[in-house]
């Protein structure tokens, strides 16, 4: 359905996560030197919820999230850095690796308040043409189930697994990576945003912003 747009409501972390990730990026490329960097167009982030939602309906969907916000202590919002993982997303020999991060209970709560503000605007069955493409970039079958299952696989405990995306590296390396020991961080957010999905998650285009209170 090309009337719909892939959104991530995503928390944009502080500082000091945006820097570990950039480093685990730069450890990824190493692995795999075509993989894409973290940019402008592949901003760090984690995901609080994924939804195709109807494209004409996109001022709605910003008008709730904003409401949302309005009734949520940001300040209380955060997160426990514990590992590095890694996920299948139909590459052959490699994987998309992220920090697996431990969410707080305030976390889950806005994840759920979240979903009941959007859910009014949401539609099923997206296409490529509602994720942002480079020329020629076709959006993997794997991306475009994910957005369609995120609502009930990864909605509160037990089942929403907190990250941040941070690269593809072969699956070898990635067992060696992932032997190594993890220096555990605490993360909270600058800014919670919606923006217009790519290939594997990434956070491609943004379309709205509210910074949070430090």
């Amino acid at each position: 359905m090309n009337d719909l747009t892939a959104v991530d409501v995503l928390v944009e972390p502080d500082e000091t996560a945006v820097d570990r990730a950039s480093a685990w990026n730069t450890r990824m490329r190493g692995s795999v030197p075509d993989g894409f960097a973290l940019d402008a167009s592949h901003r760090p982030h984690i995901t609080t919820l994924q939804r195709y939602v109807r494209t004409a309906e996109l001022e709605d969907v910003y008008d709730a999230v904003h409401r949302t916000l309005a009734e949520t202590d940001t300040s209380a919002l955060s997160y426990r850095a514990v590992a590095l993982g890694h996920a299948d997303w139909g590459v052959p020999g490699q994987g998309l690796a992220v920090i697996l991060l431990r969410p707080g209970r305030q976390v889950l709560d806005f994840q759920a308040a979240l979903l009941a503000a959007i859910s009014p605007f949401t539609g099923s069955g997206g296409t490529a043409a509602a994720f942002v493409t480079d020329p020629g970039e076709d959006i993997s079958p794997s991306t475009l189930d994910w957005v369609d299952v995120y609502v009930p696989a990864q909605i509160g405990p037990d089942r929403y697994t907190a990250h941040i995306t941070v690269g593809f590296a072969t699956l070898d390396d990635l067992e060696a990576i992932e032997a190594e020991p993890f220096d555990a961080f605490t993360v909270r957010p600058a800014a919670v945003a919606v923006h217009q999905l790519g290939n594997s998650g990434a956070a491609r285009k943004l379309l709205r912003s509210w910074p949070t209170p430090r």
